[in-house]
């Protein structure tokens, strides 16, 4: 933890203790209307082409909308055109939300992120590692071998637990979680997790990036620290208070059935083993790494309380210190964490406690350092650029056109920016 008290403490005298800091003129850089009218352009051509039924942008500077837009269909069957009460999945932009909700805990001195998981899981003190190797016969083996130190905390927050999706990357491991009915019989989150110690992990504790079910063990762990279920401490806690009231883990509502967003009727497969799931059906499993669904308007109040170091409307949620510490990049060289093939958050960037963050300038660009970030699979993606004091959001649902869309349009409001 050394090292990542450094980070932090270069992190806070960069950016300050509100988390802002000047662009380089003095001063956070503005938008160009020329700038975002390209944006608008950009998303409409995505609608006409037929990629996406519709899309919701927020841009949100200084505290207020500097660009809010809301275009095309929230659903191509039935044509309600996209509102502001628009209800998406929000697939792994819940992760944020639960290791928020954890580090409210590390504050008050009930978890600390060098706790072993089986202080809490005991199961995972006698968990395997999985080695695969090859046979005199050239066949592919799995056999595992123990832990060479425990799974932390920190491991599940930056995602370095050995504990994979198992629906990509090949392998024996990975095949292995793919095949183990982890969600069969609507689990709760104690089920999936007895289910998961039964499984090795993927890799020794903190070598490698994986990204996978960390957060799901860390919703869990909420759990046992407060003996109520992950919803009800989130609700208690941080999306009541904040005024999150359209964020849950499934729309409890009939009357809320219609304001849910969809996909083009093509594009609904969100790994080879799934689709997106259909979220007016009620779940036991409160998924914290990828279960909640919610509205622009809700995500929004959570991004301007991690903008604001952690306070909102005159709460504080968390510190100053704290937002820093998890907007820092915890799997840098001197960690020595390998970054495995489907290191998501790319090359300019490492990985907080929920996030990734920028951490290189991208070639050719002038993009802010300390971005962070992160989005879900079904298609919506957050970022915070506390160098220019400004959050964006985009709300749509498509698996296939995600990556290309966010890369394209983060590029188009950089643009704006002036950030080339």
């Amino acid at each position: 933890m050394r090292g990542c008290r450094a980070v932090v403490a270069a992190f806070v005298l960069a950016f300050g203790a509100s988390g802002v800091k000047a662009g380089s003129e003095g001063r956070p850089h503005s938008f160009s209307p020329e700038g975002l009218a390209k944006v608008s352009d950009y998303i409409r051509n995505e609608i006409v082409t037929g990629k996406i039924p519709g899309a919701i942008l927020l841009l949100q500077q200084h505290g207020k909308p500097v660009y809010y837009e809301k275009f095309g269909v929230r659903d191509a069957a039935t044509e309600f055109s996209m509102s502001s009460d628009t209800i998406f999945r929000l697939y792994s932009m819940s992760k944020p939300i639960t290791t928020v909700t954890a580090m409210m805990l590390v504050e008050e001195g009930k978890l600390a992120l060098s706790d072993p998981v089986s202080k809490y899981i005991p199961a995972f003190a006698d968990i395997k590692v999985a080695v695969e190797k090859r046979g005199e016969d050239g066949k592919l083996a799995m056999t595992t071998e123990p832990l060479k130190r425990p799974v932390t905390i920190e491991d599940l927050m930056r995602h370095t637990a050995g504990l994979p999706y198992g629906y990509y990357g090949g392998g024996l491991v990975n095949k292995a979680y793919a095949d183990a009915g982890l969600f069969d019989n609507d689990p709760s989150n104690a089920d999936l997790v007895a289910r998961l110690t039964k499984l090795p992990l993927a890799e020794q504790p903190g070598t490698v990036w994986d990204y996978g079910h960390s957060t799901d063990v860390l919703g869990r762990i909420i759990e046992v620290i407060t003996g109520k279920t992950l919803f009800a401490f989130e609700k208690e806690r941080l999306l009541g208070p904040l005024g999150m009231n359209d964020t849950e883990f499934y729309v409890a509502d009939k009357a809320k059935w219609p304001l849910i967003a969809e996909p083009m009727p093509k594009d609904r497969v969100i790994s080879p083993v799934a689709e997106m799931r259909d979220i007016k059906q009620p779940l036991r499993w409160e998924s914290g790494g990828g279960g909640m669904v919610g509205t622009i308007g809700d995500y929004a109040r959570f991004s301007q309380m991690l903008l604001n170091g952690g306070s909102y409307g005159g709460r504080r949620y968390l510190k100053p210190e704290t937002i820093a510490l998890m907007a820092s990049d915890h799997i840098g060289p001197e960690t020595g964490v390998i970054r495995d093939q489907n290191f998501y958050p790319g090359p300019n960037s490492g990985f907080g406690l929920g996030f990734a963050v920028r951490t290189s300038v991208p070639p050719n660009t002038n993009w802010p350092l300390g971005e962070y970030r992160w989005d879900g699979v079904g298609g919506t993606f957050f970022f915070i650029d506390p160098a220019d004091d400004l959050f964006g959001i985009l709300m749509m649902q498509t698996p296939t056109q995600r990556g290309r869309i966010q890369q394209e349009l983060k590029t188009l409001i950089y643009r704006a920016m002036g950030r080339y």
